[in-house]
């Protein structure tokens, strides 16, 4: 009985993982929003997020550069994030951790209900033809 516990307990653990997303301080608008939505994406499924900003030569003079543009990723990604640590300078990277608002269960749950709804919507639709 015991063990039956136990191993319940285990199937129901959430494993956090931390994805990363690299930029650099001379990043184009397009390429930008294609970072902030797969930033998105990974909170949504509940993930972790190290945004890492590499500075390469001269870029490394000008790290508020880069500390403006990680605190510009934060505030458009407010509504599924919060900054777990801030914007940090390591050699040539600065970093900077971001967590989601909503727990990995929660949003697996919420991923799952979406698909069956649109499953059934699918469904629904072809019936009528």
């Amino acid at each position: 009985e015991v063990a039956q516990k136990a191993r319940e307990a285990r199937q129901n653990q959430t494993h956090i993982v931390v994805k990363e997303v690299r930029l650099t301080p001379k990043i184009e608008t397009h390429d930008y929003v294609t970072k902030r939505n797969q930033v998105e994406k990974f909170l949504k499924g509940g993930d972790k997020v190290k945004v890492t900003m590499k500075f390469r030569g001269r870029e490394q003079t000008r790290p508020e550069m880069g500390y403006k543009l990680l605190q510009r990723l934060a505030e458009d990604v407010a509504l599924f994030a919060f900054v777990e640590f801030a914007p940090k300078q390591e050699g040539r990277n600065m970093t900077m951790v971001l967590g989601p608002t909503k727990k990995k269960t929660e949003a697996v749950a919420e991923a799952k209900a979406a698909r069956k709804a649109k499953a059934v919507a699918a469904a629904e639709t072809t019936d009528g033809e």
